[in-house]
């Protein structure tokens, strides 16, 4: 059996900002039966502390990066999670980044420095009695994590993979701090640590790292590319032999159709447009369940909400971002009764709008994976997405050869443009209209495989190619 160590800067049910977490905690699951004993390390903010209470010490870690450090021992069912306890670093109110006042802790670099340490350590000595033969890190958080176990002289015993869930976070810190970081002068060149003349953990974990993954096929060709590398591109070039994609999947137990039909859907839908305080109507409800940025592709379809409302879909948003996307959400919704909006995050609203939606719109600029879109799938709630990252891997386009092979599960546009996501909205909405070809897509999307299996036996096999003789 396969021991290997997830580390994480958050994991459901622990703690969750977004769909690394679904990830980090599904994959421990999916992997067993794979023939994989994963465990997660993650760090031990309030809200996992309250998580794990009674969970008992079972490693000193003495001074780590300016105070007392300890690592716990709980279990959440099955699962096995360690956690990072170092109040002097993660016993803070505000997000596992973020302070009250919405802006990164100006320690992140040492914060997740310290989890990348103690992930090395583990690594190298084992943590009582289980010692992994893989650590599985995740995004810049645990990019260090290949860097230390060089300095500790292990990385010959235990073989790292890296996943790249987001390559627009990067782990940046001054140069100056390479000593509070432990990092080796000596190490910082264009070659390691060093990034445009500061230092970046992702870097660094893309350096040193025996493999590299993300989280999908088209992701990791497209992360190759200036346009979608942000800077790191001619690292994963020089690595692209070690570098794969490989989907995520989603909890079908946790995502669950509470219908099987068409018409179970339908009473779903009346459902929540009266819950919500949506009118009735006879167009297609469109729902949004995403931060609210730019990369999502929020002002695009903010821009275009008419050429829906006009076809007479309707739009339920859920979720929070930038200030100026959520003020223009929340004028739409004052000015157009087919518009409701929710600013903010709410897990039982999001499955209520993904099973009583019609369609899920992900018009993003970039998306290595995404989640939502496999949500939607698994509910037939039709994705309309554009054609990047994992939303191209993952939905098959109602084109004229995808309905004519009837194997059609959503709707796809590209460039990622106003204009092109417009024609899409209005393609989908005249679509809407021929409920036999609807009902069909919807069976297809319903069908299609989103779950682990897959992807859990991809990651299996990859572990074993990383195991190393001591």
């Amino acid at each position: 059996m396969n021991k290997v160590l997830s580390v994480a800067s958050e994991c459901v049910p622990l703690i969750k900002t977004g769909g690394l977490a679904d990830v980090a905690g599904a994959l421990p699951a999916a992997l067993a039966g794979c023939g994989v004993d994963m465990r997660t390390l993650i760090p031990g903010y309030p809200a996992v502390m309250a998580g794990i209470e009674g969970a008992h010490v079972i490693a000193d870690l003495g001074d780590l990066f300016g105070g007392p450090a300890t690592v716990r021992h709980a279990a959440l069912g099955e699962q096995v999670v360690y956690v990072l306890d170092a109040p002097h670093l993660y016993d803070r109110p505000g997000t596992p980044y973020l302070a009250p006042d919405g802006h990164d802790w100006p320690d992140n670099p040492e914060r997740f420095a310290a989890l990348s340490w103690a992930a090395a350590q583990i690594g190298a000595q084992g943590i009582d009695g289980w010692t992994p033969e893989v650590l599985h890190l995740h995004d810049w958080q645990a990019g260090l994590a290949p860097v230390y176990l060089h300095q500790m002289g292990a990385a010959g015993h235990v073989g790292t993979l890296l996943t790249v869930h987001n390559i627009a976070f990067q782990g940046i810190a001054p140069a100056d701090r390479l000593d509070a970081l432990r990092l080796p002068r000596s190490w910082y060149n264009p070659g390691g640590l060093e990034y445009y003349g500061r230092i970046s953990a992702l870097k660094a974990g893309l350096v040193w790292a025996d493999k590299i993954s993300t989280v999908s096929p088209t992701y990791a060709a497209e992360l190759m590319t200036p346009e979608f590398g942000l800077g790191l591109e001619g690292v994963l070039r020089e690595r692209q032999a070690d570098l794969t994609g490989i989907l995520n999947g989603i909890d079908l137990d946790a995502w669950l159709p509470p219908y099987t039909s068409p018409a179970g859907k339908a009473e779903r839908t009346r459902a929540l447009r009266e819950d919500i305080g949506l009118p009735p109507s006879d167009g297609p409800l469109c729902i949004v369940v995403s931060r609210l940025t730019e990369q999502k592709g929020l002002d695009l379809l903010l821009e275009v909400l008419p050429t829906l409302l006009d076809a007479g879909g309707q739009l339920a948003l859920l979720g929070s971002g930038d200030a100026r996307l959520e003020a223009g959400y929340r004028d739409a919704a004052a000015r157009y009764p087919g518009v409701v909006v929710r600013i903010g995050y709410d897990e039982v609203l999001a499955h209520d709008l993904i099973a009583g939606g019609d369609v899920i719109l992900v018009p993003s600029r970039f998306e290595p994976c995404g989640l939502t879109q496999l949500y939607g799938l698994r509910y037939g709630t039709l994705p309309l997405v554009a054609l990047t990252g994992g939303l191209a891997d993952t939905v098959i386009p109602a084109s004229p050869a995808g309905m004519a092979a009837g194997v059609a599960t959503g709707f796809q546009f590209t460039p990622v443009t106003a204009n092109c996501l417009r024609v899409a909205l209005s393609r989908m909405c005249a679509l809407w209209q021929s409920p036999t070809e609807w009902h069909r897509m919807m069976a297809n999307a319903m069908a299609h495989p989103v779950g682990w299996d897959q992807s859990a036996r991809t990651y299996a096999a990859l572990y074993q190619t990383l195991k190393k003789v001591p």
